[in-house]
């Protein structure tokens, strides 16, 4: 049986950095990352037969838990049927039918491959229908590889971004301005200055890819005033919120906040493929018409609307609308946030926490930050420390302060008591 130190070390030598992913090298929290070799319900076994209760849950997908039955028996009878097809199915529309019952916003939804392809793809979409070449995004969210989105903040006020990724040259990123999350002053002098010329702001309402930090009320209440003024289009991501904080995302959240709040495009993926590579993007007829067939912006991929990934999606789905599910879940993860922060006042130590639906976040300080600047400021180290301290005892945790948590239906009272018991332990240690 090999260790997962020589597995890494093989991986090393024929993926780059042994890793197909870059978070998963372990790189920010040190030590050798674990091979995983199976799943089941709330747990992951590694190569070196360990068990851990998962709390990244294929990063936000398996919010059932790895392996549940009526989700396996649905692909294990798509598989029979075929795996792809280069031609349309059924399941497509069944799918696509799903999501909109579910997301009042959305009167149409393109189906692809990843969360990645989504997000750019909404924003070309955003583009040829405005007629417009800016964007917004915030500083802290992540929204994929996509050049026009690998991109820091510039100096000062509303500026222009750089890239923040070799391959990447200047002009791909020349239309991209980079605010910081939860800043107002900054929100308006970027529509200020270029709001004839912007054709979309995408934001994570909750951004997942700083740890847990919620776009405030009053901020989502402006932005969502600012991009109907100027005639720009809100683009949520919900690649990670999407019926994952609720049955109709984090947009049904700020909906139940802020009368009449729609965004103009959302951007889905992870829960809705239910494990296997799906995503989609969606938005009213009027602005989806104009993706090819129908209109002048280009858009497709071999293998969207995979017939075995939605039927893993739609299967999915299908679970996670029976009654009660998200109360229970929420339920859980509440139970599971709030048992840390004890644990970590019982040893003395500032634990902020938050948490939406299976969703949750906790940062060593005493409040929660509100943009990226904030969150890097937290105490890496102690981080770090606690995070091996929670896998040493069997709890994996996201191996970076700045991602968020996942809780599944399949944690039961016992894994998150048995959680809370080896926090208890790694703080005092």
């Amino acid at each position: 049986m090999a260790t997962n130190a020589q597995l890494f070390e093989r991986a090393q030598q024929v993926i780059p950095g042994g890793v197909n992913s870059p978070v998963r090298a372990f790189r920010a929290v040190g030590g050798t990352p674990r091979f995983i070799t199976r799943a089941e319900g709330a747990y992951l076994h590694d190569a070196e037969g360990r068990r851990y209760i998962d709390y990244i849950g294929s990063w936000g997908p398996m919010i059932l838990g790895h392996g549940h039955p009526a989700v396996v028996d649905a692909v294990q009878r798509a598989v029979r049927e075929g795996f792809s097809f280069g031609a349309p199915t059924e399941r497509e529309i069944e799918l696509a039918e799903a999501i909109l019952a579910l997301v009042p916003s959305m009167e149409q939804v393109r189906l692809v491959s990843s969360g990645t392809e989504a997000a750019m793809s909404a924003i070309r979409l955003a583009r040829g229908a405005t007629g417009r070449p800016k964007l917004i995004k915030f500083e802290g969210c992540y929204h994929g590889h996509a050049d026009a989105l690998l991109v820091k903040a510039g100096s000062g006020l509303a500026t222009f971004g750089h890239p923040t990724s070799a391959g990447v040259p200047p002009e791909a990123v020349q239309h991209t301005l980079v605010l910081e999350y939860n800043n107002l002053d900054q929100l308006e002098a970027a529509f200020a200055e270029h709001g004839a010329q912007l054709a979309c702001v995408m934001i994570e309402p909750i951004a997942g890819n700083m740890n847990f930090v919620r776009a405030s009320v009053p901020f989502m209440t402006r932005l969502r005033e600012l991009c109907t003024r100027h005639g720009a289009l809100l683009v949520f991501d919900e690649v990670m919120t999407g019926f994952r904080v609720g049955l109709q995302g984090a947009q049904g959240l700020y909906g139940r906040l802020i009368p009449g709040f729609r965004p103009d495009l959302s951007v889905f993926g992870k829960v809705i493929g239910g494990g296997m590579p799906l995503a989609a993007f969606g938005g009213p007829r009027a602005i989806m018409e104009h993706l090819s067939p129908t209109g002048p912006v280009y858009q497709a991929g071999t293998l969207s609307g995979n017939p075995v990934a939605t039927a893993c999606g739609l299967a999915t789905l299908r679970e996670i609308s029976r009654p009660g599910f998200f109360d229970a879940l929420s339920a859980r993860t509440r139970s599971l946030v709030e048992g840390l922060q004890g644990a970590a006042r019982e040893a003395g130590i500032a634990l902020a926490v938050d948490c939406e639906g299976g969703m949750f976040g906790f940062f060593l300080a005493h409040e929660l930050p509100q943009n990226y600047g904030q969150v890097m400021a937290t105490d890496k180290e102690a981080f770090n420390r606690f995070f091996h301290g929670m896998l040493d005892r069997g709890v994996y945790l996201a191996p970076a302060l700045y991602e968020a948590g996942f809780v599944s239906a399949a944690h039961t009272a016992e894994d998150i008591a048995a959680t809370i018991d080896a926090a208890r332990a790694a703080f005092a240690s």
